[in-house]
This record gives structure tokens, C-alpha cells and sequence, in this order.
């Protein structure tokens, strides 16, 4: 259980975390805010309280054992790197070069370049699918870490999707931890409309998964189901209920924010809203 000091505590740094995804998008003048700030208080909660990864990354003797991140969706770059500088594992002044010439903070995650990138993302239905190669490797090597993958809602529409969670069930990975932004936005509008979702949790649960669904935006359930999902002896999915553009209200649940950049009068109102 996390103590009220401890939950104000997550709740700050998920407004930072936020802070400065809306900085780096307006300095880039492109970048997707919407998916980004619908993940902060998630991924804030998962780096600072429930997985194993190091702040001095391959320095750490124990590096081999840390937990792996998937950032499936990676067009909400801006949430890892901020999540990543709020770690300590990039350096935060570098967060303002996102999508620039030669900058390592390109605009889907590239790995090879950064350090707290596992992989490359970004086309869409491929993360679970790395997801499940990494989580059988570890298990043949008796190595103990998790593998988390952070997946979009509307990426559940990319049929490679439900491959990897049968194959997930079949292998029974139950060191493998998926987890849904469930903002029901995508680029196009309702995830809805563009091709209906359904009851997600039942679906995933009816591919032989654990599944547990939450207020993505509380802290403390986040914790509590992070905690449930690694004890598991199945592979477990977290479907997060969220606000997509969560934080800054001209920018919740309007699909339009979904891939746009806030101009010099927008960043100072959401700014002033973070504070």
C-alpha cells in the first residue's frame, strides 16, 4: 500500500512528467500530446515504485536482471523520454532537443541511440508480439525480470495484436505484463467508430489472460494492479481507463490533440494549468 505522502509525491511528478511533454512538443512544433499525458501518472508510478530498472542503466551489476519497458505506442515518445529524464537514466536539459537534427529524442523511439529504450517502436501491433520473444528468453535463461508492454487502444485494432496475446496464453509467459491506454481516442476519433473495441479486459481475458481493469489515473490502483499483474501466474493485462490530453482541459478527450503541437498562447495556458 502507498501512504499519502507517497501518492502526493507520484501526483507531482506526474504533472512534471506532463510539464514537460508539452514543453518538448511545443519547442518541436510537432509531436503527439494527447497519448502522452493520457499515460504520465502510469508510467510514473511504474519507473518510480513498481519496476526493477536502473537509473545508472548498463553500469548496474545487476543490469541482466532489470525489468524491460515496451513503449508499443510509440508515438507517445514524449511520455518515455520524460519518464526517462524524471529517472535519471537521460539528462533532462536533453529533452528539449526531441525531434531535432542529429537529436538522440527522435520522434518514435529508436533503440541503439538512448539508453531505457529496449527496442524500436512506433509501427503500430508490433510491441506485444517483441514483447512475448523477450519474456520466453528470460524465462529460458531463468532470469527473473518482467517484461511490461505499454500498448494504445487503437493499436488493438492491428489484428498481430490478438496473435501475440494467443501466443502469450499458449506459452503461458506469465512473466509478461501488458498494459492498455484505454483513452477510446485514436487520430481518426472514437475507437468507436473507426472499429468498435468492445469490452476490452473480456476479450484479452477470453485469449487466457488475467485481466484487471482500472482508473488510469489513480495512483494508488495503479500501484496495487502493477503489484497483482507481476505475482501472477498468467500473463496479465491492466486495462488502464484514461483521458486522453489528461491535465490540461482544452486538450482532454478531443482527438484532435491527438498528433498537434500547442502554439506559444497554448503552452502557457497548459503550463499554468500543471502548475
Amino acid at each position: 500500500m502507498l501512504n499519502s505522502t507517497e501518492i502526493k509525491q507520484l501526483q507531482d511528478s506526474a504533472k512534471e512528467v506532463r510539464r514537460n511533454i508539452v514543453k518538448m512538443i511545443h519547442n518541436a512544433k510537432s509531436g503527439h500530446p494527447g497519448g502522452s499525458l493520457s499515460g504520465a501518472d502510469i508510467l510514473t508510478v511504474l519507473y518510480e515504485k513498481c519496476l526493477n530498472i536502473p537509473s545508472d542503466w548498463d553500469n548496474n551489476p545487476d543490469f541482466d536482471k532489470r525489468d524491460r519497458f515496451i513503449l508499443s505506442k510509440g508515438h507517445a515518445s514524449p511520455l518515455l523520454y520524460a519518464i526517462l529524464a524524471q529517472h535519471g537514466i537521460i539528462d533532462k536539459a536533453e529533452l528539449m532537443t526531441f525531434r531535432k537534427i542529429n537529436s538522440r529524442l527522435q520522434g518514435h523511439p529508436a533503440h541503439g541511440y538512448i539508453q531505457g529504450v529496449e527496442t524500436s517502436t512506433g509501427s503500430l501491433g508490433q510491441g506485444l508480439s517483441v514483447g512475448c520473444g523477450i519474456a520466453l528468453g528470460l524465462r529460458l535463461n531463468d532470469n527473473p525480470a518482467k517484461v511490461v508492454v505499454y500498448l494504445g487502444d487503437g493499436e488493438l485494432q492491428e489484428g498481430s495484436c490478438w496473435e501475440a496475446f494467443m501466443q502469450a496464453a499458449h506459452r503461458n509467459l506469465n512473466n509478461l505484463i501488458a498494459i492498455v491506454d484505454r483513452n477510446k481516442l485514436q487520430i481518426d476519433g472514437c475507437t468507436e467508430d473507426v472499429m468498435a473495441l468492445g469490452n476490452v479486459a473480456d476479450k484479452i481475458k477470453s485469449f487466457g489472460w488475467n485481466t484487471l481493469e482500472i482508473d488510469g489515473h489513480n495512483i494508488e490502483e495503479i500501484y496495487n494492479a502493477i503489484k497483482k499483474a507481476k505475482l501472477s501466474e498468467k500473463p496479465f493485462a491492466i486495462i488502464a481507463n484514461t483521458i486522453k490530453g489528461k491535465g490540461i482541459s482544452f486538450m482532454e478527450n478531443q482527438a484532435g490533440w491527438h498528433g498537434k503541437a500547442p502554439n506559444d498562447e497554448q503552452l502557457e495556458l497548459a503550463l499554468k494549468e500543471l502548475e
